[in-house]
Parts: C-alpha cells; sequence; structure tokens
C-alpha cells in the first residue's frame, strides 16, 4: 500500500490532487482541518502493483541508452524493468505505514491522532511496527506517575464505572507503603455503597476516611489536613454530556488548592473516549489515568 498527504485550500482541490496522482481507486484514509480552517490535509492510499507501464514509447531510439538506477538484476537481463528505481528506505517505511495503519483503524483511532503517530513513527526509524509506534506514542505524550508528594490535591473525576474509587485506594495504599501522610477525601456520598466500599481499603490502611457532600465541606475538609503530603479525593461518577452534572464536579474542583485527574477505562471507543477528555479538559484537567488496563488489548 502506498501512502500520500496531500494539502489544499479546499476539500474539493485536494480530493482533485488525489485523483490526479493516485487514480479513482485511491482509498481516503484521513482529513483533517489545517491552519484555523483555512486548509485541509488529506491521506489517501492505494494498493501498490508490482507492474508499472513501461514509460518508453515502442519507437523510442533503441540505440539511444535508458537511464539505469538501482535494480537488482542487470540491463541486459531485464532491460524492460531497468528504469524502475527500487528506494528501500522508502519501501521499508511503507511497510511499517501498512501495519501500523490497519492497527489503528481496528482500534478506530480518530484521524488526526493517526496522522501525527504515523508520521512520527516513520521518522523514528525502528523496523518493527510495534516498537515504532511505542516510541511514537512516547513522543507524542508525556507518561510519569502521578506525585507522590503534592500542594495540591489530587481529585480523580470521570464517568461512572471508571474505577475512581479502586483507584484511589490503590493509591492510598502506595502511599502508605512508602511511609507518605495521606489523607481521603471522599464526595461519593450519595451511591450505594460508595463510602463503604473505599472505607473498606482506608479501614485496612487505619487511614481516617473524610466525607465531604458540598464544596464548601470539602474546602473545609482540605483546610484540616494541609499538612498532610499527599490529599486524594474520590468522587461520583459524572456524566460528561450532562451539564448540570459537569457543572457540580467543576464547583468541587473549585473548593480549593486542587488537581482533577481524569480516570479513563481503557479498551473502549476511541472516538468516545475522546469525546470524554475533551468534555473533562474545561474542567482543567491535563493528566489521565487509564484503568483496567489488565483487560484491555
Amino acid at each position: 500500500m502506498r501512502l500520500k498527504t496531500f494539502y489544499a485550500k479546499t476539500m474539493t482541490e485536494a480530493m482533485q490532487q488525489v485523483r490526479d496522482t493516485l487514480g479513482d481507486e485511491a482509498v481516503i484514509i484521513a482529513t483533517r482541518d489545517e491552519n484555523g480552517g483555512k486548509s485541509v490535509r488529506v491521506t489517501a492510499a492505494i494498493e501498490q502493483t508490482d507492474s508499472l507501464p513501461d514509460p518508453y514509447p515502442s519507437d523510442y531510439e533503441t540505440s539511444r541508452k535508458r537511464p539505469n538506477f538501482e535494480v537488482k538484476s542487470t540491463p541486459a537481463s531485464n532491460e524492460k524493468n531497468s528504469w524502475h528505481q527500487y528506494d528501500e528506505e522508502e519501501e521499508f517505511e511503507g511497510q511499517i505505514t501498512d501495519q501500523l495503519t490497519d492497527i489503528m483503524l481496528r482500534h478506530v483511532v480518530p484521524n488526526d491522532v493517526m496522522d501525527n503517530l504515523l508520521a512520527t513513527a516513520a521518522m523514528t526509524g525502528i523496523p518493527n511496527a510495534e516498537d515504532a509506534l511505542a516510541a511514537a506514542i512516547d513522543h507524542l505524550y508525556n507518561f510519569a506517575p502521578l506525585p507522590t508528594s503534592s500542594r495540591k490535591a489530587i481529585m480523580l473525576v470521570g464517568a461512572p464505572g471508571a474505577g475512581k474509587t479502586l483507584m484511589i485506594a490503590k493509591l492510598a495504599t502506595q502511599a502508605v507503603m512508602n511511609d507518605i501522610n495521606v489523607a481521603v477525601i471522599t464526595t461519593d456520598t450519595v451511591r450505594a455503597g460508595g463510602v463503604e466500599q473505599l472505607q473498606a481499603f482506608t479501614k485496612i490502611l487505619k487511614i481516617p476516611l473524610q466525607k465531604a457532600k458540598t464544596r464548601e465541606e470539602l474546602n473545609s475538609l482540605l483546610n484540616q489536613v494541609q499538612g498532610h503530603d499527599l490529599i486524594l479525593i474520590d468522587t461520583a461518577g459524572t456524566n460528561p454530556h450532562d451539564p448540570d452534572d459537569m457543572a457540580r464536579v467543576a464547583r468541587l474542583a473549585d473548593a480549593g488548592s486542587i488537581e482533577p485527574v481524569l480516570a479513563m477505562t481503557a479498551g473502549v471507543d476511541a472516538e468516545e473516549s475522546g469525546e470524554i477528555a475533551r468534555s473533562f479538559a474545561l474542567l482543567g484537567v491535563r493528566r489521565m489515568i487509564c484503568t483496567r488496563m489488565d483487560i484491555a488489548r
């Protein structure tokens, strides 16, 4: 498969470039607005064939020497194809791109993300597709553990069932095992079993579980636990498409010096995950924890 990217002022012009260059059999892989919507970028692909037309007409001067490029056979043994130019590096990059495109299309990776990953993976020069993808992801995204001590409280937010409560318990356990003075607060006081689930863990860790129903109560508790190295806050599941629900968690995040961190379930639809992340980004979320990685492909 041969991939090529086209830039134009309008989608119509870009599509015409695709047809002129790759033909009517080309398949559109991705489209994206550029320069604030002033131009477009289209990535298209076409299956490569082994046989290519002879660019020389039948009445071409046979005595005239044709150009010789990098070929495995000699011009004498394969004169008809001696004009072919073999670019091993381009062919190698094309193979990596094909493999990664198949992988990301299977996982329904958003077009803009796929474009960035493909371009970065191609530049790494790594011969293995999985390693090239890992290097591209590592280059484009910052992966770092949450701080073991912070002047800001860590508040986990996310959709219902994202695993926030269990992640709070894991972070608290890690802190206790490393002799870090940690405080745990829950605002998930409405859901049946919300408090009891987290309390079962904090009881084992011998940490008092603080409870806050409102922004004012949360602010008061934050003032009480200021001396702790790490403050963890659990929240109820939030519907990212419900303005009232988002406003509720926004008020809690504004109760003091708090960093909201998104808990996101791995292995779900990529487009939907992107929409959820963009919704929570409006609350000031800049970091994300992936949960249930053990059951994701």
